[in-house]
């Protein structure tokens, strides 16, 4: 047979290594050390990905149409019922050219701002990061964006600070940048930022702050604008002692950031050395009477529980539904003027000028403010009485440390008294020795007790027995019990001897809301003035109604409560003007009142409780441009002690509708 061929074995080929990773030829650590061609390899090989990746988001990716939408729209104020309390206009603005903006605004700004804008791109890679790192850590939000970017958010994106609005901002920005000119997009920016007081635009921020316009603004009031450019809000100087020192610092600096980079020459710069302070602030007169102050008190809620500031209400297009009343707030101001015009007499008895009322009506359920009177009118005076701290609130004080001396447990009680020798003297088996612990060195009740009781105490306004009374139990006690029924623990006066005579100087809606503790077994809610808001349909996060928490016992409100009933009929029968009401019944679910002696000789107040409502009344004197209140001696004439009878009457005649 014939022998079959031989074959030879085929021998298995070499793999082919495109990449030679790990190296050959190379032992231990050094085979995974790519060489300096491969390094460099690898860095054009990502250089080109990323090129084309932006060259391709960047082509994705256009100039949106302006938003129109929240340049134009106004914010919309409800009344409890659901009508319409007022709209706060379109937004205000009035577009000008940079002819009509002179030099120095331009070069305040960019000194300020952005001090690279005419030779940058457009966007800021150091200030993008710096925002990215810090909203990944959940930190404040940062700036550091250029004028460009700024003017793209401010006129193509919304204000939202998320990664997804930073992306487009920069991509837009460097196509904004390629395909305008500097020129336009700094008259942009000039012509959409926010400048505070609801002013958008630098011609809208000229007329707000200097009545002149942006044309003729000097170089000093250019720098003064241009600071408020880093948050209208810290930096407006008529908002405060705080913001106005910042202001001016910020101001300096701005001046001399122009001579750094050499905007301005330093013989132009020491002609400016007055701060150029700006005209006080006004409101529209759509917001007159009281409507500007309860769209303040809204405002100053909504920025506390949403996050949302003024200039993003300024902005426009929110729907905002209030506690107020339109009938209570409408019967408050009534019983305010007719009380003024009865009882007060400027032309002829000096003392009665500059008298000043704050009110405010707190639902005792939930918290709910449904009326209050700021003041005359909310565009002649600025300052909203019925919510803004300083005015001493004297007795009305006094039943929170009646309050903090029941709720202690040392066995006090409205029996309770001083003897002579500044014992406290209770009515049961626990009686304490002044500065003793509770159950220790009891005290024999004399038989018949001789000292003034708390309960007759209160009703005469005693200060010696109160400042006694607050040193046995503590005023530390007796700040926890203030601060447990609402009010605000800065405006609480230093704990001193005075302390409990009512130094501290909460305000009219605050006190209103304390109070309702006493009226709604020992329970009370933190006050609301916004029961919702919504844009665009949706609706704004944080509006969820207070939640009721005890601040005292149910047996101590009840204590208080009854002894403060006796104070409001008690003060309503020594006033002859109340005559009328007696017997009549108008008053008779009346249950709490309080009003002050002669520890109060700046204010008056009175707190009362009847119709399901707590309502507040404080008057005082403040004269236009004087740091501290004026005297109420001789304020309503010799029989008025000193005022003190003037809120009383505001209280009744709004209670009665009369």
């Amino acid at each position: 047979m014939p022998r079959r061929p031989t074959r030879t074995p085929r021998t298995k080929r070499p793999r082919v290594r495109r990449v030679d990773y790990p190296r050959r030829g190379r032992v231990s650590w050094r085979r995974w050390v790519p060489s300096w061609r491969q390094v460099l390899s690898g860095v054009l090989l990502g250089a080109t990905a990323v090129a084309g990746l932006f060259a391709a988001v960047y082509s994705s990716v256009d100039i949106p149409d302006e938003n129109d939408e929240a340049r134009m729209q106004g914010t919309v104020y409800y009344w409890a019922d659901g009508s319409q309390l007022v709209s706060v206009g379109a937004v205000n603005r009035q577009n000008v050219t940079l002819a009509d903006i002179p030099d120095s605004m331009e070069n305040a700004v960019i000194a300020a701002e952005n001090e690279t804008f005419y030779s940058d791109s457009g966007v800021s890679l150091t200030g993008i990061a710096r925002a990215a790192v810090s909203m990944v850590k959940g930190g404040e939000t940062q700036g550091g964006s250029t004028i460009t970017q700024q003017y793209v958010k401010n006129t193509y994106l919304s204000q939202e600070q998320s990664a997804t609005r930073k992306f487009k901002e920069f991509f837009i920005s460097v196509k904004l940048s390629n395909k305008q000119s500097k020129q336009s997009i700094l008259q942009g920016y000039l012509n959409t930022s926010w400048f505070g007081r609801g002013a958008y635009g630098i011609q809208a921020a000229a007329v707000t702050y200097y009545g002149i316009p942006a044309k003729k603004l000097d170089p000093s009031q250019t720098a003064m604008l241009a600071s408020l450019l880093k948050g209208a809000e810290q930096y407006d100087p008529a908002d405060g002692r705080a913001n106005h020192e910042r202001a001016v610092e910020r101001w300096k600096w701005i001046l001399d950031r122009q001579v750094e980079i050499g905007m301005m020459t330093k013989t132009e710069r020491a002609s400016y050395t007055k701060f150029p302070e700006p005209r006080k602030a006004v409101k529209p007169t759509s917001l007159g009477g009281q409507t500007g102050y309860l769209v303040d008190i809204a405002n100053k809620y909504i920025k506390q529980r949403s996050g949302l500031t003024a200039k993003d209400l300024a902005r426009g297009g929110y729907r905002v539904h209030t506690t107020f009343e339109k009938d209570r707030v409408q019967q408050l101001e009534r019983a305010v003027r007719s009380t003024r015009k009865r009882d007060l007499d400027p032309d002829k008895r000096p003392e009665d000028k500059y008298v000043e009322v704050g009110a405010a009506s707190v639902r005792p359920e939930d918290g709910a403010v449904v009326a209050v009177y700021g003041g005359a009118d909310a565009t002649t005076r600025f300052a909203n009485n019925a919510d803004t701290a300083g005015v001493p609130v004297g007795s009305a004080f006094k039943p929170f440390v009646l309050a903090a001396a029941l709720q202690s447990g040392n066995g006090i009680t409205l029996n309770s008294g001083y003897d002579s020798a500044g014992r406290l003297i209770t009515s049961g088996p626990r009686a304490a020795v002044p500065g003793a612990r509770p159950g220790i060195s009891p005290v024999p009740v004399p038989a018949p007790l001789t000292t003034t009781t708390l309960r007759d105490a209160l009703i005469r306004s005693a200060n010696v027995t109160f400042v006694q009374l607050g040193k046995h139990i503590g005023l530390k006690n007796v700040k926890k019990m203030a601060v447990a029924a609402g009010l605000r623990e800065d405006s609480l006066a230093p704990l001193d001897t005075s302390f409990p005579l009512g130094t501290s100087t909460p305000s009219a809606v605050r006190m209103a809301d304390a109070y309702t503790a006493f009226n709604n077994g020992g329970m009370r809610a933190d006050p609301y003035s916004v029961t919702g808001v919504t844009r665009g349909g949706e609706p704004v996060d944080g509006f969820e109604r207070p939640v009721p928490e005890r601040a005292m016992d149910t047996s101590v409100a009840k204590d208080v409560r009854s002894t403060l009933g006796l104070v409001a009929w008690t003060t309503l029968a020594q006033d002859r003007k109340f005559d009328r009401f007696s017997g009549g019944g108008s008053l008779a679910d009346l249950s709490a009142g309080a009003t002050g002696e002669d520890d109060r000789m700046k204010s008056a107040w009175y707190i009362g409780h009847t119709q399901g409502l707590t309502t507040a009344v404080t008057v005082f004197r403040n004269k236009p441009g004087t740091p501290h209140l004026l005297g109420m001696q001789g304020v309503g004439g010799k029989r008025s002690e000193r005022g003190n009878v003037l809120p009383l009457r505001i209280w009744a005649s709004y209670a009665t509708g009369k």
